[in-house]
């Protein structure tokens, strides 16, 4: 038997269910594939900083697989359209007789699979595929009612009683070197037309497996033990900065939550309230992937309750323009985005602050700045970015009360009260006072008499109370 080993959000050798399940079978050696599809990533909102970051991911997965002597092939289609053919006669010229992979719970990513699955079995080929993106399958657990889970927290209890009770969560070995390459591997592109990242992308977020791994046990030996504490705030070291790694796959959920219940003396809560805190993250997560199956209209760009779907949003393209590129007057979401268009990459409670600010103080749709962000970040994956944004807008499942509205200046004074991070990102606000950076009078002050920063471009309580009128109009 010669399987086919179809690669996508899943870029790693360890802890890989459909290679490993490969190797076990194989007489006769293993083929992989990567598939790029420029056309179809374009729809998808895919940005050059992700694209960048999958193929410097896809080259180090490459030279994985040669030092075992599995060849690593590139194809490439325009659109998912084009893949079940394409996926096909690869296999037949390589005289592979089974097609694996691991499951994908996007919307197209769903229908692209079974298309492809259809097109194998209709050829006499076998098709298998394993669960890997999660721990615990979406739909497998579900409420009383036989409903899929819209709040997170008893969702949480069932998922820990799950995995407790009869998930095996131990990340599978490295496979064994084969005995021989059943052909030569193609060379990974560094770059896709189309798609022009920042010239330092990768050294910022360097790829692959090896560097995933090695996060995590610095994470571990270090940050965990104050991440309660310290990880809303972005001035500080205080995260795993994983997401990267967990949104192509060069990392297992699993391989996180092994290394997570090590230092929590095996408990997947309690005990250690950082390490706890830290596998509620990882729990969010899955959480917002059993959504995308449960309400698939979270993927068309739908919101996830009906009835906000008649808000009345502005279209204010002036001001949506001011907030991606950080002129808003309002230091924090203004440090905030600069870092994301910098880096490719924003801490998390600047994810929820700048949200907030533009779907609450400035009433724009959510789905403006969900683009914006997939377009910008290294990490854009559909559900926790989706789920994020609709979350802070409050259209989402669990989401945020729409009369719950941050403070943009009461949170840089909670979460950066000397100023660090904002001075790092707005240069011309490094000799201000850090009283000024959380008070709009005294910026207002410190305008007058020469400072070259913008007046803030919404009053924050006149934005609040109009997203709450536009809120009680529903």
């Amino acid at each position: 038997m010669r399987p086919l080993v179809w690669f996508r959000s899943d870029l790693r050798v360890a802890d890989n269910p459909a290679l490993s399940h490969a190797v076990n079978i194989a007489t006769r050696g293993v083929v992989a594939v990567f598939t790029i599809c420029p056309k179809q990533w374009a729809e998808h909102d895919w940005g050059a900083n992700r694209v960048a970051f999958v193929l410097a991911s896809v080259e180090a997965l490459s030279g994985s697989l040669r030092s075992r002597r599995i060849p690593l092939l590139i194809d490439r289609g325009e659109a998912f359209d084009d893949v079940p053919e394409r996926l096909l006669d690869l296999a037949q010229r390589h005289a592979c007789d089974v097609l694996l992979f691991n499951r994908e719970y996007e919307v197209n990513e769903r229908t692209r699979d079974a298309a492809v699955t259809d097109a194998f079995t209709d050829a006499g080929l076998d098709v298998r595929a394993f669960t890997d993106q999660v721990v615990v399958p979406p739909g497998s657990i579900r409420t009383g009612k036989g409903d899929f889970y819209t709040v997170f927290t008893p969702f949480k209890k069932k998922w820990i009683e799950r995995i407790n009770e009869s998930e095996d969560v131990t990340p599978l070995r490295r496979p064994s070197a084969l005995d021989r390459a059943v052909t030569t591997p193609d060379d990974v592109p560094d770059r896709v037309e189309g798609f022009a990242a920042a010239e330092d992308i990768i050294e910022r977020w360097p790829a692959g497996e090896d560097e995933a791994a090695k996060r995590l046990r610095r994470f571990v030996r270090s940050a965990i033990e104050d991440y309660e504490s310290q990880r809303d705030h972005p001035a500080v070291d205080g995260t795993s900065q994983l997401s990267p790694y967990l949104a192509t796959g060069a990392i297992s959920v699993r391989q996180c939550l092994e290394a997570a219940r090590a230092a929590n003396d095996g408990s997947l809560d309690g005990k250690n309230t950082n390490v706890a805190t830290w596998i509620s993250e990882l729990v969010w997560r899955e959480f917002y992937r059993h959504i995308l199956v449960g309400y698939p209209r979270v993927s068309r760009h739908r919101a996830f309750k009906p009835e906000t779907e008649s808000l009345k949003w502005r279209n204010a393209k002036k001001d949506f323009a001011a907030w991606q590129e950080g002129r808003t007057g309002y230091p924090i979401v203004d440090a905030a985005m600069r870092q994301l268009a910098a880096t490719g990459w924003m801490h998390n409670r600047l994810r929820m602050i700048t949200a907030m600010f533009l779907t609450k103080d400035l009433l724009i749709d959510w789905r403006w700045g969900e683009r914006h962000f997939m377009l910008n970040l290294v990490d854009g994956d559909l559900a926790s970015n989706n789920g994020g944004w609709q979350w802070a807008a409050s259209t989402g499942t669990d989401a945020a009360p729409y009369f719950r509205i941050f403070n943009p200046f009461s949170q840089s004074k909670k979460f950066d009260e000397d100023g660090r991070f904002i001075r790092e990102w707005v240069p011309e606000l490094a000799e201000v006072d850090t009283a000024a950076l959380h008070d709009p009078k005294r910026l207002a002050s410190e305008r007058a008499e020469g400072l070259s920063y913008p007046a803030p471009i919404v009053d924050h309580a006149e934005g609040r109370d109009r997203a709450i009128a536009a809120f009680k109009r529903l």
